[in-house]
């Protein structure tokens, strides 16, 4: 997803002031997407309770593997259907999510492509 970041021009300027770290917590699994200026500078796998975070998604498995499907089904299709049906959750600063969300949205659907 990394290199498919890479290769989107307009996700670049809809990142350019998203510096953070996002913990994505994919069935137990943690990893630790740094940021920096649009762009993935790092992942690091977890857990570690020493990587600092401004906001996490957590999510089973095999929702994930739903919404990278090419035409998500229904409550699939949105990382917030995650939370409505109760297969994930959106903790920490959710201004840092709502700020940076149309960013934060089309950089989780590109594993669509990835995966496909």
């Amino acid at each position: 997803m990394a290199e498919a970041l890479a290769g989107r021009a307009h996700l670049g300027r809809l990142g350019a002031l998203f510096s953070e770290t996002v913990l994505l917590e994919v069935g137990g699994a943690e990893y630790y997407l740094v940021f920096h200026r649009g762009r993935i500078e790092e992942i690091r796998p977890g857990p570690s309770r020493k990587i600092p975070w401004r906001f996490a998604l957590r999510v089973d498995r095999e929702a994930l593997l739903k919404f990278w499907e090419p035409v998500p089904e229904a409550g699939f299709h949105d990382i917030f259907g995650f939370v409505k049906t109760g297969r994930g959750s959106i903790e920490g600063d959710i201004l840092a999510l709502v700020k940076n969300l149309r960013f934060f949205k089309e950089f989780m659907a590109l594993g669509r492509e990835v995966c496909a």
